[in-house]
């Protein structure tokens, strides 16, 4: 379908919706990672409660697919106090483990999920955007091209921290002018980091996906499900 039929809305309601859903068929026999099955009541972590130290709406509504028990706290952490010299990866770990430990020290006896988001195109990080025009920018550099996500994850709870990132590559088709202008105005872009929702209006910029999509939306599911498994008996 050409690029044509898509229509960005404003505001109201917009039909277009992101087909980007992965699926997964499984054959016969086949067994399901003990990672898996987190919603289930064998899932009990050696901590207290499960806590989400993000206000992210995504990564609340991603983590309520593997656990079925948590509330979210946001951490006080501040994303620019990250050092300038780390490399992408080593920028969402530290920013990851600084939220997970701030939340941690003011509920002791929890188990903390801290999570953090980049954007990488030629070595370059792309944070959320400052304005509309800051947004088109970053569209502009990623327009027709491949671009790296990472996401930082730390789980801090009962005396110990687990730590890890995921890595995704997303390629974006070729952008113009009008359509940039066009998705910024629908302000999906401002709070997003590289200025774009893979879940949302911005599912149509993107050609193609290499790695985890959950990553891409802000939570790696199966990276988060592994650290979450070293928590629990199961």
């Amino acid at each position: 379908m050409g690029r044509a039929y898509f229509s960005f809305v404003v505001s109201g309601v917009s039909g277009l919706q992101s087909r980007n859903e992965p699926r997964c068929r499984r054959g016969f026999g086949t067994k399901v990672p003990k990672h898996l099955l987190l919603n289930t009541p064998a899932f009990r972590p050696d901590a207290g409660e499960i806590i989400l130290a993000s206000a992210s709406p995504r990564r609340k509504e991603l983590l309520s697919l593997v656990v079925a028990d948590f509330r979210v706290v946001p951490s006080s952490f501040d994303e620019c106090e990250v050092p300038d010299s780390l490399g992408p990866s080593e920028h969402v770990l530290y920013s990851a483990r600084m939220k997970a430990r701030d939340v941690a020290g003011r509920f002791p006896g929890s188990l903390v999920i801290g999570a953090d988001t980049i954007v990488v195109v030629d070595d370059t990080i792309l944070g959320k955007p400052v304005d509309a025009e800051d947004a088109a920018g970053m569209l502009r550099a990623l327009g027709g091209r491949t671009h790296q996500v990472y996401t930082g994850l730390a789980v801090v709870g009962d005396g110990k921290e687990e730590s890890a990132y995921e890595r995704t590559n997303v390629t974006f088709g070729a952008l113009t002018e009008e359509l940039i202008a066009r998705y910024v105005a629908t302000g999906e872009p401002l709070d997003k980091a590289g200025a774009y929702a893979i879940q949302g209006r911005g599912s149509v910029l993107i050609e193609s996906v290499s790695g985890c999509y959950f990553n891409v939306v802000g939570l790696p599911i199966y990276r988060l499900g592994i650290l979450l498994e070293k928590f629990a008996h199961l």
